[in-house]
C-alpha cells in the first residue's frame, strides 16, 4: 500500500471516528434524547422498528445507540479493534437506513442511496483494509497480548 493510500485511509478513518463519536456523545449528554421517535415513525420495516420503541426495549435501544456510536468513534480514532468495529458499525448504519426509507427515496434529497448506506460501506472500508494498522494501535495491543 503506498504512503498516500494510507494517508488517505488514515484521515477516513480519523474523520469518520470524530463524527460517531460525537453523535454518540450529544445523545449521551442530552437526558431528553431517545430513539422512539425516529424508530416508531418507520416508513420501511415499521413492525420491526416498533419493536425496538417498545417500553421494554426502548433503554436497551437508547444505550446501544449512545454507547455504541462512541465506542465506534474511539474504536476509529484510536485504531483500536477496527475491523470488529467497522463491522458492527456497518450494521448500525444499516438500522438508521431502513427506518427512513420509503423506496425507493431515504429523503426528500436522495434516491436509494443516503448518507447512512455511504457510512456504512466507508466502515467495510475502513475494516476491510485493516485500518487499525495504519498509525492506530491495533498493532501494539497485538504486540501486547499476542
Amino acid at each position: 500500500m503506498t504512503k498516500y493510500q494510507k494517508y488517505s485511509l488514515f484521515v477516513l478513518r480519523v474523520s469518520m471516528g470524530w463524527m460517531m463519536l460525537y453523535a454518540g456523545v450529544t445523545k449521551i449528554t442530552d437526558p431528553s434524547w431517545s430513539a422512539a421517535g425516529y424508530l416508531t415513525s418507520a416508513k420501511s420495516l415499521s413492525g420491526f422498528f416498533a419493536w425496538f420503541a417498545q417500553p421494554g426495549a426502548l433503554p436497551f435501544t437508547n444505550f446501544i445507540n449512545e454507547w455504541g456510536l462512541t465506542l465506534l468513534g474511539l474504536s476509529l480514532i484510536l485504531g483500536i479493534g477496527v475491523r470488529l468495529s467497522a463491522w458492527l458499525g456497518f450494521v448500525l448504519m444499516l438500522l438508521y437506513y431502513f427506518p427512513i426509507l420509503d423506496f425507493p427515496y431515504p429523503n426528500a434529497h436522495s434516491y436509494i442511496v443516503d448518507e447512512h448506506l455511504i457510512y456504512a460501506f466507508a466502515l467495510l472500508i475502513l475494516g476491510a483494509f485493516k485500518t487499525g494498522n495504519i498509525w492506530g494501535l491495533d498493532p501494539k495491543l497485538k504486540s501486547l497480548f499476542g
